[in-house]
């Protein structure tokens, strides 16, 4: 994995030196140079993901899993829908990515409340729930990677960083 991001860096870095792009061309280039870290973060999550969910399946399960896959499909679709907009440098589906990702983080709070229920209920629980807390919080980061995804989308289209800055209050 790591290689492979190392070699489009590479690539991208001798194509900044041999073509020397300006504007659109140059953050098409950039960009993509920062996807490939955050592809190589979400799949260090995913990895994670799995050896969590190996470590339950040896144990009884602590609640039927429903928040968790919700959660994970939201995430999977938000990695899709990132990418789809860099490729089709789309900066409106890239925005519904970055607005999606709210989802993700109210169901990882509301299930992070019920998990501390349960470990204050019944201590023999504790294992298992903060493994549950781990794989919803390593979801909850593959959805914010895809947010990094699609800010970045929209930087590239529209020249516009939008990243840590605090979107406008609804009234």
């Amino acid at each position: 994995r790591r290689h492979g991001a190392r070699m489009l860096v590479r690539r991208a870095l001798a194509a900044l030196v041999r073509y020397q792009p300006v504007a659109k061309d140059l953050r098409f280039v950039t960009t993509a140079m920062k996807i490939s870290t955050e592809l190589e973060r979400m799949s260090d999550l995913a990895e994670n993901i799995c050896e969590r969910a190996i470590e339950l399946n040896e144990e009884p399960q602590l609640k039927p899993y429903i928040d968790i896959p919700h959660m994970a499909e939201r995430a999977r679709i938000m990695v899709k829908e990132s990418l789809d907009a860099f490729v089709k440098m789309d900066s409106a589906l890239a925005r519904k990515v970055i607005h999606d990702d709210d989802f993700v983080d109210n169901l990882t709070e509301q299930l992070f409340r019920e998990l501390l229920s349960f470990m204050m209920e019944n201590p023999k629980t504790i294992s298992r729930a903060i493994r549950l807390s781990f794989i919803a919080k390593y979801i909850e980061r593959l959805g914010d990677h895809a947010t990094n995804v699609a800010e970045l989308v929209v930087y590239m289209v529209e020249g516009k960083i939008i990243r840590h800055t605090v979107p406008p209050q609804e009234s």
